[in-house]
């Protein structure tokens, strides 16, 4: 292993797997010691993260509104007065964007609407065999929009445009409030763009709490989608079941593979914006080239001096990212599948043939053109995607998660026939003679 100020660069393959492609449980993953300080300081003592999240839910389950308020102030440092953002708040919201901005969050709103209007299925029904499915949208969902750090309006619209072409009836919306107790006008506007029906400034573990039992003020939702941090992930997975949730997302992730005839520049600017997200974001560079890995190494410390968010994103380079050099391009798909990343950036000079080797990943990025930071924003399918491996298994935000199937069987007295000998053998067999005779009675009683 080599390093350089910020970034290492490992050779060894073995110790590439132990250190970076490794996934550890999200309750494992180790707090930053600021996190842990905040938590002595808040709740009198040292607690996991899942035991804060613990007694959040708990405390909302039981008071309500009340605990919301509380737990902001103790969490957030912010007295609200209310929980709900009112009509007046959002019309106001659009005279604080400059109106470039406005025209970025209406450009992306119809791209992300036209991507998920191909993507939703039709309800069904086969007379010839007595069956069929009903697609139903959900009631009502509720999308988190993270905040504190930074302002997301486009994970409003890459949440919220999906549910309404599902023909979701009512999406409502959280996101944790600023120290004057106000939500980011942008973050309003595009609410508003994207078709959202009720706004409320509160976030953290609290706020998937309220969405999943309700509030006097919050209603309780079907189904709640959306990143956040640590706290809101184990969150979701505390009320999983009692409410549905899209996903346990982690830490966004970039997994680049490049040849030896990537640009170093970019390599290092696609790194470093997934890496200003959050001091964990995990950036991961894979080449076959030295000359590549050493001027990438350099030209991320040379970026890193230009970004506003340089002590984040330094800190997720240092502690979580790294570059690996490996000796062929096969090599390097293994180690990606093997580490299933939720974008997966493709900087090689021909990239369509090496498509068929991809098995894991939530997202993949063609040539160095299709860049990232633009599917954050303006290309069309939502940015939610899935995170610490569940690549494996799971599948970018889409219209299907708004959705709901109902079967339907609607059998004549012929085809009811046809089946019912072999209906009956086989409830007899696990023992269920109730079955059997409920099928047989029919046969016995048909005209």
């Amino acid at each position: 292993m080599t390093t350089t100020q910020t970034v290492r660069i490992l050779t060894d393959l073995a110790e590439a797997r132990r250190t970076l492609i490794t996934r550890q449980p999200l309750e494992t993953v180790a707090l930053p010691e600021h996190l842990r300080q905040r938590i002595q300081e808040q709740w009198g003592e040292a607690l996991s993260a899942e035991a804060v999240v613990a007694r959040i839910v708990a405390a909302v389950r039981a008071e309500g509104d009340r605990a919301l308020f509380d737990l902001t102030a103790r969490i957030d440092g912010v007295q609200l007065d209310t929980l709900e953002v009112s009509r007046a708040e959002i019309t106001e919201a659009y005279q604080h964007v400059p109106p470039a901005v406005v025209d970025a969050l209406r450009l992306a709103v119809s791209r992300v609407r036209a991507f998920h209007e191909r993507q939703r299925p039709n309800s069904w029904f086969d007379f010839a065999e007595g069956y069929g499915q009903l697609v139903r949208p959900l009631e009502r969902v509720g999308v988190y929009v993270p905040g504190g750090t930074a302002a997301y309006p486009s994970t409003v619209v890459m949440t919220a445009v999906p549910a309404r072409v599902a023909g979701v009836n009512e999406v409502v919306l959280t996101s944790p409030a600023s120290r004057d107790g106000t939500l980011p006008p942008v973050t309003l506007v595009a609410a508003d763009l994207a078709g959202v029906d009720r706004v409320f400034r509160i976030g953290g573990a609290q706020a998937i709490a309220a969405l999943a039992y309700g509030t006097a003020t919050i209603p309780r939702v079907d189904k709640i989608l959306g990143p956040g941090n640590v706290f809101v992930t184990l969150a979701k997975r505390h009320v999983a079941g009692w409410v549905g949730i899209d996903s346990l997302a982690g830490p966004t992730e970039t997994l680049i593979i490049a040849d030896d005839q990537a640009d170093p520049v970019r390599c290092a600017a696609d790194l470093l914006a997934q890496a200003e997200h959050d001091v964990l974001a995990q950036p991961i560079l894979i080449t076959t080239s030295l000359a590549v890995a050493t001027a990438t190494a350099q030209a991320i410390e040379q970026q890193l001096a230009t970004l506003e968010r340089a002590p984040i994103a330094r800190a997720a380079v240092t502690n979580r990212g790294g570059i690996i050099i490996v000796p062929d391009l096969s090599t390097a798909f293994a180690l990606a599948n093997e580490y299933a990343p939720e974008h997966l950036c493709l900087h090689l000079r021909d990239p369509w043939p090496w498509v068929a080797a991809v098995k894991h990943a939530g997202g993949v990025f063609l040539g160095e053109q299709s860049t990232e930071a633009l599917g954050d924003y303006t290309v069309g399918p939502s940015h939610v995607m899935p995170t610490g491996g569940t690549a494996r298994f799971s599948s970018p935000l889409t219209v299907e998660d708004f959705l709901k199937r109902i079967s339907v069987i609607a059998l004549s007295a012929e085809q009811a026939r046809a089946l019912a000998s072999a209906t009956a053998t086989l409830a007899r067999a696990e023992g269920l003679t109730a079955h059997a005779r409920s099928v047989e009675l029919r046969q016995e009683r048909s005209p």
